[in-house]
C-alpha cells in the first residue's frame, strides 16, 4: 500500500505543479495580447516541461552514472540526479524576433490560439487530477 500511495502522491503533485504551470503559461499568453500593439514589447512564453524532462533523465540515467567518492566537504562533487520537484516554471523572453515595424513581435491571433490550447490542457489535467482521486476511493471502498 505504501508503494501505492506514493506513487499517487507523485503523480497528484505532478498534476498539481502542471496546473499551476498552464495557470501561469495562461496570465504570461494573455498579457502578450493585452502589450501586442507596445512599441518594442517582446513576447514571453513559460518553459516547464523540458526542464522536468531533464530531472527525470538525470534520475533514470543514475544507476549508469560514475560517482565520485568524497569524504571532505572541498572534495569535488559529481553531479546528483536532480529532483523533479525542484523544477521550477520560467519565463522566457522572446528577445531574437521582430515581427513588426515597431519591434514588437506578438502574433495577437496566435496567442489567442494559444489561450485556447492552454485552457483545453488545463481541462484536461483537472480530468486527470479528478480520475487519480476517483481510483483511489474506489480502492478504498473495495478495501472495506
Amino acid at each position: 500500500m505504501n508503494m501505492g500511495m506514493n506513487s499517487f502522491s507523485n503523480s497528484v503533485d505532478l498534476l498539481h505543479r502542471a496546473l499551476d504551470v498552464q495557470s501561469l503559461r495562461y496570465q504570461v499568453t494573455a498579457n502578450n495580447i493585452a502589450n501586442s500593439e507596445v512599441p518594442n514589447y517582446k513576447k514571453q512564453q513559460v518553459n516547464f516541461e523540458s526542464e522536468l524532462s531533464r530531472a527525470f533523465e538525470s534520475r533514470d540515467n543514475d544507476h549508469a552514472a560514475f560517482h565520485l567518492k568524497t569524504t571532505d566537504s572541498r572534495h569535488i562533487q559529481s553531479e546528483q540526479p536532480r529532483d523533479w520537484r525542484s523544477v521550477e516554471p520560467r519565463r522566457v523572453t522572446d528577445y531574437t524576433t521582430s515581427t513588426k515595424a515597431n519591434g514588437n513581435n506578438v502574433d495577437a491571433e496566435q496567442e489567442a490560439m494559444n489561450l485556447v490550447q492552454i485552457q483545453m490542457q488545463y481541462r484536461l489535467l483537472s480530468q486527470l487530477e479528478n480520475f487519480e482521486f476517483t481510483q483511489v476511493n474506489t480502492a478504498m471502498k473495495s478495501v472495506k
